[in-house]
């Protein structure tokens, strides 16, 4: 790949896609119940990068995986991303009115829509990576597996239990082991599932899917930590969502406890550990690294 220009192009081309998979598997609008159709709808197709089902379709790519079942579970993680950025927008939660440039679900479809919403795209996401299941019935043992991260991950275990404990802590001075340990599960456990489902469905042993998940770690934090530093240094336009939200809601960052240059500098190290971790494995993908790079260090 030549240039950060040549990486865009590629990014947006795979952007694309990705969308029309989240299409086909979105439920039709039908039936006295169909608000909550359309309001899933209009979560899930809100725009984004889409970095959760690209990372994992990469990582697939990067074992040289080939079948079709890995699109139901590319659509599973961005519905249950999406679940819990609508919850996160919740008066209850962060009260945010603007996501990604428009108005939060809950705004436009009310708070009692805006939980189901939520509740009802976190559990199409897993009815719909079942839909795996008969894609490839031969691989039903890797499949169940598959599954069972996912769930793990966004659970109480994972992507949950983070949001618990920084709800919990919210308000209060907490140290940077609790601190870590929200960054780990409330936005690492779903980088996680999202790169070792790709690495298990493509073929990876079992030692391999484990350093697929270090990697997912690192991104993880240094993705959250960068989210730290953008919520002070960049603007409502250019993120998509209203910056310093997490004074407002009285959050502890990796910004309040050392500064952003301190933090800039923990990045930098998260990003060389997961490039490092990635160069150990036998596969080969470029735009894999570069998306590695980009998501650490993007600027929105």
């Amino acid at each position: 790949m030549n240039s950060k220009r040549d990486f865009q192009n590629q990014m947006n081309s795979k952007v694309q896609k990705i969308e029309q998979i989240l299409q086909e598997y979105l439920p039709s609008q039908r039936g006295y119940q169909s608000v909550i159709m359309e309001a899933m709808a209009y979560s899930l197709l809100a725009g984004g990068k889409r970095l959760r089902p690209m990372l994992m379709q990469e990582t697939y790519r990067l074992f040289n995986g080939k079948s079709a079942a890995i699109y139901p579970f590319m659509a599973a993680i961005e519905m249950i991303h999406t679940y819990s950025l609508v919850h996160d927008d919740l008066p209850a939660m962060d009260n945010d009115e603007y996501r990604r440039g428009r108005k939060t679900t809950h705004i436009v479809y009310g708070e009692d829509m805006g939980i189901l919403t939520g509740d009802a795209l976190l559990n199409f996401a897993f009815e719909t990576a079942s839909r795996a299941f008969v894609t490839d019935p031969e691989d039903s043992l890797i499949i169940g597996r598959a599954l069972g991260i996912l769930g793990k991950k966004a659970g109480i275990y994972g992507m949950i239990g983070g949001q618990v404990i920084d709800v919990k802590e919210t308000g209060r001075e907490i140290k940077k082991e609790i601190l870590d340990t929200i960054y780990e599960l409330k936005t690492g456990a779903l980088i996680e599932a999202s790169m070792m489902i790709g690495a298990l469905l493509g073929g990876g042993s079992a030692e391999e899917v484990g350093v697929v998940e270090r990697i997912a770690r690192h991104v993880g934090i240094a993705f959250q930590i960068q989210d730290d530093i953008l919520d002070v240094t960049s603007t409502d336009e250019v993120l998509g969502k209203p910056v310093h939200s997490d004074e407002k809601n009285g959050k502890t960052t990796y910004v309040t406890l050392m500064g952003v240059e301190e933090a800039g500098r923990i990045v930098e190290e998260y990003s060389q550990e997961a490039i490092r971790l990635l160069k150990t494995l036998p596969g080969e993908n470029e735009y894999l690294e570069m998306l590695l790079q980009y998501l650490i260090r993007r600027d929105r």
